[in-house]
């Protein structure tokens, strides 16, 4: 829309002042869009080295999206006649324009590589756009994995009818966002009236290469979570790679793109004697021209600044969340140096020390109590790497693990800030003689089931599939309650959700809490940890350490006790004699079993911890009769022989004994 102002020279200052009210309105409403950054998600489990093939590829496909950005969106791929193809993908929100998706696109090709710098794949999202690569295609294919979830922090009114409209808004956009075939503009949005004073906008998309069907699909699982992640919320959203829902109480998206623009109706002829020519002197005098526009200018720059504010407010009350779990950014994970420094009196409360460093004790400003792990310095982990694996750390909120509340990187210092967890750990009760009485059997019951339920969260339950080796007594920490809660993920590795097995050379953990194919072959899985609870189990019964019984004449390890007693008949005996006698046999002979079952020597005699859980939980469920669990022959000679490696690297890591450090070992303790 033009418009044209006829304004006098006899007012220099009124022109001066519209002039600059116009450049500035304009210059705000114009400006260059800088792509908002929500969220991405590198996977760690397949990487490419630099300078490789796959790296070649990934260059070559991201200059082809770049060189793509003009449209709304494109898949393309690169290597595909190589050993190392590489298949990627970009996708503009629907309603922004030419030039914002260019720019997005743009930035995220740069910006990507640096968040995942040897990921082969990858997903980051932006509010104007997301882009996605892969090392296996992808394209016409749904995928609600990785998925994350933001909301507003405040809440609405009337939540229960503002949930359903919520709902019904979003479905009827969801339908017709979903129609037309593979190709087609799989986008939408709806607004409806909530009160007098509010509307709801929604917003939903689907990537084109869906057909109809899956992005129907793709569109009910998303809506389907935001009552999960934010109910009753102002605002919300689901983000998958291969679809979005958003819903807000103010307009987010361009109303004018999206939706058609009405039908231009024919102007009525001009009345007669009317003419458009501008010729010879204006009847409407400059001042009543300065006294319209003046206010409508004003009106305008007033409206855009109070938007713009209003929007970066309420962006700003936003969280993350995955999963019904807080998600966080490196940036609000991160503590000043000084800050950790005055709460812990310049690291003066010494705690322990563990494989990866010492820690200390500490009180932040807002009375919080934290322990903070000062991680040896001559780390080889990179800065990027670390502060990924700290925001993946972060996202592992549950009661039965240690909380990681952030992180610090400055000059030569690498420090990990956690809950502080009062009670120590559980060898500092479990194995000393003078203390084991006070956990009675209630409290070992109470504490089994703890571990059982963070192990399958671990395992089933968070972003990926992570197992700890290195489970063990000294890494079950015991709140002020004197609950369970696993910690010291140094050694922990993250799988896919699809992935269920490795193998390395480098073998982590300790020795005796190692499942025999992972000690002998560094073969390690699910049931990796299934075989280090076991041993837990029977721990915690006997209060006897696995290798208390070493060159013992009865048994050489617990394991071989705890079975020997099994198949005379007498399992009560292997309970720890300082528990009194308020307890229940049948819990007993059931922890037992459960305890042998998963120390079978073939992993897939080892229940899942899910089933464990199950165990635990029902009596109705009918325990497998146990064979022999796994040995090992323990003498020095045959220890070089298994061509086994220290794993020297540096990880991230929760908080460990106080007593006993954690760290790499072949031998029994």
């Amino acid at each position: 829309m033009k418009v044209i102002m006829l304004v006098s020279t006899k007012f220099p200052n009124t022109l001066l002042l519209l002039s600059s009210l116009l450049i500035i309105s304009i210059g705000l409403s114009v400006g260059a869009i800088v792509p908002t950054y929500l969220y991405h998600n590198c996977t760690n489990v397949t990487t490419y080295t630099p300078n490789s093939i796959y790296q070649i590829n990934l260059r070559n496909l991201l200059s082809s999206l770049s060189s793509n950005a003009s449209s709304e969106s494109h898949n393309t791929s690169a290597g595909e006649s190589s050993s190392s193809p590489v298949y990627g993908s970009f996708l503009c929100r629907g309603d922004v324009n030419t030039t914002a998706c260019r720019d997005c696109v743009t930035f995220a090709v740069k910006d990507v590589v640096k968040r995942c710098p040897v990921q082969k794949e990858t997903m980051i999202w932006y509010d104007e756009c997301q882009l996605r690569y892969s090392n296996h295609s992808f394209f016409g294919t749904v995928y609600e994995r990785p998925r994350v979830s933001l909301l507003n922090t405040a809440n609405i009114t009337d939540q229960n009818r503002f949930n359903r409209l919520v709902n019904e808004t979003t479905k009827a956009a969801a339908a017709e966002a979903a129609k037309g075939l593979p190709g087609d503009k799989k986008f939408a949005t709806k607004d409806e009236n909530f009160n007098g004073f509010q509307r709801l906008y929604t917003l939903v998309q689907c990537t084109p290469d869906l057909n109809a069907s899956g992005c129907s699909t793709c569109l009910t699982d998303a809506i389907g979570r935001l009552p999960i992640c934010c109910s009753g919320k102002l605002g919300g959203r689901v983000l998958f790679p291969s679809c979005n829902v958003r819903y807000e109480v103010y307009p987010f998206y361009n109303q004018n793109a999206s939706t058609p623009p009405p039908a231009a109706s024919p102007q009525p002829p001009p009345p007669p004697g009317f003419t458009s020519s501008t010729k010879g002197k204006s009847n409407i005098s400059a001042r009543t021209i300065v006294a319209i526009v003046v206010p409508i200018v004003v009106a305008m720059l007033l409206f855009i600044l109070g938007f713009c504010f209003i929007t970066k407010r309420a962006k700003k009350k936003y969280t993350l969340a995955k999963d019904g779990d807080d998600i966080t950014t490196p940036e609000s994970l991160q503590f000043d140096l000084a800050t950790i420094e005055a709460a812990t009196n310049k690291f003066s409360a010494k705690l322990g020390e563990g494989g990866f460093g010492e820690v200390y004790k500490g009180k932040l400003p807002n009375g919080q109590e934290i322990a903070v792990k000062r991680l040896s310095k001559g780390s080889g982990q990179g800065t990027e790497e670390f502060k990924n694996e700290v925001v993946v750390l972060a996202k592992l909120q549950h009661r039965n693990l240690v909380r990681l509340l952030g992180f610090c990187l400055e000059g030569k210092e690498t420090l990990l800030v956690y809950e502080f967890v009062p009670n120590k750990s559980l060898d500092y009760f479990l194995f000393d003689t003078d203390r084991q009485g006070e956990l009675t059997w209630q409290l070992r019951y109470k504490i089994i089931g703890g571990i059982a339920r963070g192990i399958l969260y671990l395992h089933e339950d968070s972003q990926l599939r992570i197992i700890h080796r290195d489970l063990k007594a000294s890494n079950i920490l015991l709140d002020a309650e004197m609950n369970s809660k696993i910690s010291d993920f140094g050694m922990a590795r993250m799988f896919d959700v699809d992935q269920t097995r490795g193998n390395t050379n480098r073998i982590v953990g300790t020795y005796g809490y190692m499942s025999p194919e992972y000690a002998m072959h560094g073969q390690f899985s699910l049931k990796s940890d299934v075989y280090s609870f076991g041993v837990l189990v029977l721990e915690i019964i006997s209060g006897k350490k696995n290798s208390s019984f070493y060159e013992s004449d009865y048994a050489e390890d617990l394991l071989s006790y705890a079975w020997k007693l099994w198949k005379e008949g007498n399992p009560l005996k292997l309970l720890d004699p300082t528990v009194a006698q308020s307890y229940s046999e049948n819990e007993v002979v059931r922890c037992i079993n459960i305890g042998l079952l998963c120390v079978q020597e073939d992993p897939e005699d080892r229940p899942t911890m899910k089933t464990i859980v199950l165990m635990f939980n029902s009596y109705s469920i009918t325990l497998a009769v146990p064979k022999q669990p796994a040995f090992y022959n323990r003498t020095d000679a045959d220890m070089p022989s298994m061509g086994l490696k220290f794993d020297d690297s540096r990880s991230v890591g929760f908080p460990v004994s106080i007593n006993e450090a954690s760290i790499s070992e072949l031998y029994p303790r």
